[in-house]
């Protein structure tokens, strides 16, 4: 099994700050200190650099089975530890939609044939996406390792359909994942359409004691609803992607859903993130052909560039603490998703990442892993690159 010494770095989580080692045994953290001595395992210096739990996407898209010319799982996951990920929540947008045991069983072989990053597939909350049956979601309630549902891309029209789910959802202890979207606004006003459906999954989630996940929340009303809610006790915890507070009206020609939005908004979600109401990054991660992105296809490849952006953007500009941004990118994903890692503690997984937080770096998106270069992040520079990835006291990424 994988034991590693790490030795001379800046360890920076949530909670603390200072110089030391670390030492993982068969993958697990088992001790946190200074000058740590053991013989004959694996030693990595590491020069003073700073070492960051590993970091956790909620929300990504790899596109298999079904959609492999845009990102697959190998594709997908080496992307994602050159990002310093080691681990990430797919959507349940594949071809077939993952609705039933046959994908959902081909995406966790395929993740653990990889060994690149842990995987949790998001099962669909209405079947096929049609947004009226729930009842296949009947045969995974025995499986433990669900930890979330969604409709992401299409989101649920019917609230009768939306509010049943969060019932079976809190009876099983999932998280439902919410893309807050009514279609019916959606060709009129996309941030009418966003905070009208954020507006009704807070309130089914006030009457359901459901666990609601919004995802990329972008706007300034939608941030205040979840504030209020919050407030109010509802269970809910929201996410923010990297190019929602990195970009503005100045580029709102490239095509996401939801749209990029001005910088009143920005400012507002930036303040949330300080004050604790948006409780994570997720990079919304869409691989597309530059042929779907000609034809509109919205999203954009993200998992490769989240660290330095939010790290640029929110530390860098907006004074957040190294402290709170690894709780947005680790600890908080973490305690949505059910696992043991976001944290440089005894007894987590020993998933880390070393970073250079001096080294300027320049998007280019030729040199991605993902099969995706869809970015309006080429050519853009940003400070702090990930040197090293670990999973469980493995190197599966050097720069």
């Amino acid at each position: 099994m994988n034991n590693l010494l790490i030795k001379n770095v800046n360890i920076i989580d949530t909670f603390q700050n200072f110089h030391g080692d670390i030492y993982i045994e068969e993958g697990i953290i088992k001790e946190v200190g200074l000058e740590i001595i053991k013989e004959g395992v694996e030693v990595l210096e590491g020069n003073g650099l700073v070492l960051m739990p590993a970091f956790i996407d909620t929300h990504a898209h790899f596109r298999e089975p079904g959609l492999t010319h845009k990102e697959d799982i190998e594709s997908g996951s080496k992307a994602a530890v050159k990002g310093g990920y080691t681990a990430a929540c797919l959507m349940a947008n594949t071809s077939p939609i993952c609705s039933n045991y046959d994908v959902l069983n081909h995406v966790r072989d395929r993740a653990e044939e990889v060994g690149l990053i842990d995987i949790h597939q998001c099962v669909s909350v209405t079947d096929n996406f049609k947004g009226s049956s729930i009842e296949h979601l009947k045969n995974f309630k025995d499986d433990k390792e669900v930890k979330a549902i969604s409709d992401d891309g299409v989101g649920i029209m019917d609230s009768s359909v939306m509010m049943k789910a969060m019932e079976f959802a809190k009876e099983n202890n999932w998280v439902v994942m919410s893309h807050a979207e009514d279609k019916t606004f959606s060709k009129i006003d996309m941030r009418i359409a966003e905070d009208l459906m954020t507006i009704r999954d807070l309130y089914l989630a006030k009457v359901t004691g459901a666990h609601l996940h919004m995802a990329h929340v972008s706007t300034k009303e939608a941030v205040k609803a979840i504030t209020t809610s919050k407030e109010e006790g509802v269970k809910v915890t929201c996410e923010v992607t990297p190019h929602h507070i990195a970009l503005d009206e100045n580029i709102s020609n490239y095509r996401v859903n939801p749209p990029i939005r001005n910088k009143e908004d920005i400012k507002i979600i930036i303040d949330a993130i300080k004050k604790g109401i948006i409780d994570c990054i997720g990079t919304d991660h869409a691989p597309h052909t530059e042929e779907d992105k000609k034809n509109g296809a919205p999203g954009m490849v993200g998992l490769e560039t989240a660290f330095s952006i939010c790290y640029t953007t929110l530390v860098k500009e907006n004074g957040i603490s190294l402290n709170k941004l690894s709780e947005l990118m680790s600890k908080k994903p973490a305690e949505i998703l059910g696992m043991n890692k976001g944290l440089i503690s005894v007894g987590y997984d020993g998933d880390m990442v070393l970073l250079d937080l001096n080294k300027e770096i320049v998007v280019n998106k030729e040199t991605f892993l993902s099969k995706g270069k869809n970015t309006p992040f080429h050519g853009r520079k940003y400070f702090g690159e990930v040197m090293i990835t670990i999973r469980k006291g493995k190197i599966v990424y050097k720069s």
